[in-house]
Formats: C-alpha cells, structure tokens, sequence
C-alpha cells in the first residue's frame, strides 16, 4: 500500500497532476485542463495555485500554463529556454532551472532529470525552441518521493534516478507513438525500482494504444509492485 503522508495526488487525465500537501499547498505539475477530453469537467473550476511545473512545452502538457499563471501569480519552474519563452509571455515569475538542479516551492523540493523527447513549443503557427525536454523528482512532506516522467521514453539512466532519488512512486506515460508504450514502461519500471505506479498519457488520442492492462501482463513477475489505474478525477491519499 502507497503511504502519501497527507499528500493528496489527483490525476487529471493524460499527464496532468496536482498535488496537494498536508499544508494546503497546491503544485499542478504539466497543466491541461480546458480542452483536455479527459478531464473531468467538474475539475475545470481551479480555486487555488501555488507553483506549476513543467515537464516541456507541448501543447497537452503546457496549454493551460500562462492562463493560470496570470491568474494566481503561482511560482512557475521549468526548462531555462521555456521560462525565457514564458516571461516574454508575460508570466511574472518564471524560473529557469536544468537537469540535476533542485528547486524549492514552499514545503516541496523538486529535482529536473533526463527525459527522452522533444521539446517544442507553438507559437502562433511557428515552433519555439524551448530547450530540452525533462522529467521531475517530487520531494512531498513526509519524504514521499514522487517521479513524473513527462513525455519521455526507456532510457537506461533511469536506473540513476534510481539510485539517486529512489521514487515510491512513477507516473510513467504508456501511450506508446510519442512516447514509450507499455513494453519500454516494463523495462523503466525494472530500471527504476518503483514499486508504485501510475500509467499516464494514454488513450487521450486514437494514437495512443497502449493500455495498462498490458503493462501489467509485462511486468507481473515484479514481486512487490502495485499499478494505480486511476480514473480522470481520481486521487490518492
């Protein structure tokens, strides 16, 4: 059983997430919302934003950032090239960090990794470059140590994250065509050593096959491991 220590983690369907600590304190981490078809409709309404992280700019990970942003005036992290991008947008507090550096948003640690995508963003028909695509290690209060993949698929340095973060917890995308499907998120969950894990990022899109049904087929000789197949709207806690 995940024990999340007061944490609360909601999926919003396709790779948008919030988290909400025993303080209150609110992150959404890749914001998609608005013209998500996954998400529930009930989750629209958005009262409270304290930080935003981003995992790249796509527009199903990044298309409800600014409209937040300007709203709430929440702490805004991501990749330098893409907060470069934001400010110009008129985000005031954008802040640039890279991979292996750590950022504090109120009682949260987060540290950027590897991810293996691409990373762009568009801008009124032309596409932005918006430096490389990442991946987030959460550090909740209690210690609960959460990996967001992003869009991303298997690479073997994920066994770094391993060894340097030991995640409780993966969300890990499955879809398959822009990023790994449940074959590659078989192996990353070897490589990773998670015994917990949310797939994400699938059956938003036609496209997007895999399922986690197959995930489980692959990867059920893992002793110890739970997959968390949540529903859009639903949370753990």
């Amino acid at each position: 059983m995940l024990r999340t220590r007061g944490n609360q983690i909601t999926w919003f369907g396709h790779a948008t997430f919030r988290f909400t600590t025993p303080s209150g304190q609110v992150i959404f981490v890749d914001p998609w919302i608005e013209t998500n078809p996954k998400c529930p409709k009930e989750l629209h309404k958005i009262d409270k934003v304290d930080a935003i992280f981003l995992t790249h700019g796509h527009f199903d990970h990044i298309a409800d950032l600014i409209p937040l942003a300007k709203k709430f005036k929440p702490q805004v992290f991501c990749m330098n090239e893409t907060a470069n991008f934001l400010e110009k947008k008129g985000v005031a507090n954008a802040n640039g960090f890279n991979k292996g550096g750590t950022v504090t948003a109120g009682d949260v640690q987060v540290t950027m990794v590897n991810a293996a995508h691409s990373n762009g963003i568009d801008d009124d028909g032309k596409t932005v470059y918006a430096g490389e695509a990442a991946g987030l290690v959460f550090t909740l209060p209690g210690g609960l140590r959460v990996y967001h993949a992003g869009d991303t698929s298997v690479f073997g340095d994920m066994k770094l994250i391993a060894d340097l973060y030991a995640p409780e917890l993966a969300l890990l995308p499955i879809g398959d065509h822009y990023t790994m499907g449940p074959r590659e998120a078989a192996l990353a969950i070897r490589l990773l050593n998670a015994k917990h894990v949310v797939p994400m990022h699938y059956g938003t899109f036609p496209v997007l096959t895999g399922r986690p049904e197959t995930l489980r087929e692959m990867t059920q000789d893992i002793s110890g491991l739970e997959i968390h197949v949540m529903q859009p709207g639903e949370s753990l806690s």
